[in-house]
């Protein structure tokens, strides 16, 4: 027979009281026990002090600022204990630090939902026992979201609008770029419109547009 799971003992920090008590509720009903809930990211550093729990439910937006202190608080926690299983509830994906908490420790013990999926209670739970059991949850808007954020924006590029934005990115103006590579200015002109327009740079004049396309290839 299998062996039914095993009681974990949870820190759960969500600044919503209607949200905390329910998760607090439907914790318990699973045969948890919810040592500490609070509502702000100073109160859950000094939860975790206190109790030294099997694993931490963090909100990501909580006071002071609403922000992301959760999420922070959430990766310097593991910073200073990497085998402290955490999960985060969000509303939205907070790709700065979501990216930090998913390569925290050895990125095991580490999960990040939006909070729709509370609602499916078993798969929370269930979620819940395998990131404390060493296992790695990520919703898959999540996934989607954080590989956008690592796509290489150049990648649509052709070979010799890379060629020609590098050139750009030296300081040559069309006259010079188009005296190098032995093609007419009018065809340099194109190769930048072209390449403005795959980059996805906001609208504004071509100089600015130039200039913030010289910093997505340097950032590349």
């Amino acid at each position: 027979m299998p062996h039914p799971p095993r009681k974990l003992r949870v820190v759960l920090a969500e600044d919503s009281v209607l949200l905390r008590e329910g998760l607090i509720g439907f914790l318990t009903r699973f045969g948890h026990e919810v040592v500490a809930a609070v509502g702000d990211a100073d109160g859950l550093r000094e939860a975790v002090a206190a109790h030294d729990p099997d694993i931490v439910v963090t909100d990501v937006r909580m006071p002071p600022g609403f922000q992301d202190e959760g999420l922070r608080a959430a990766v310097a926690l593991r910073a200073e204990r990497p085998a402290l299983p955490v999960l985060v509830l969000s509303q939205y994906v907070q790709r700065s630090y979501a990216a930090d908490l998913l390569d925290s420790g050895d990125g095991t013990g580490v999960g990040y939902l939006l909070k729709d999926r509370v609602g499916q209670v078993e798969e929370f739970v269930e979620a819940l026992t395998q990131v404390a059991d060493g296992g790695t949850v990520v919703d898959p808007e999540v996934v989607r979201q954080l590989l956008r954020r690592h796509r290489d924006p150049l990648e649509a590029l052709t070979p010799r609008e890379r060629e020609v934005l590098g050139l750009v990115a030296e300081g040559h103006s069309n006259a010079e770029i188009a005296r190098r590579l032995v093609v007419t200015e009018a065809a340099v002109g194109k190769h930048i419109g072209n390449i403005l327009a795959k980059l996805d740079l906001p609208q504004a004049e071509d100089t600015h547009r130039r200039v913030l396309a010289v910093l997505t290839y340097l950032r590349a």
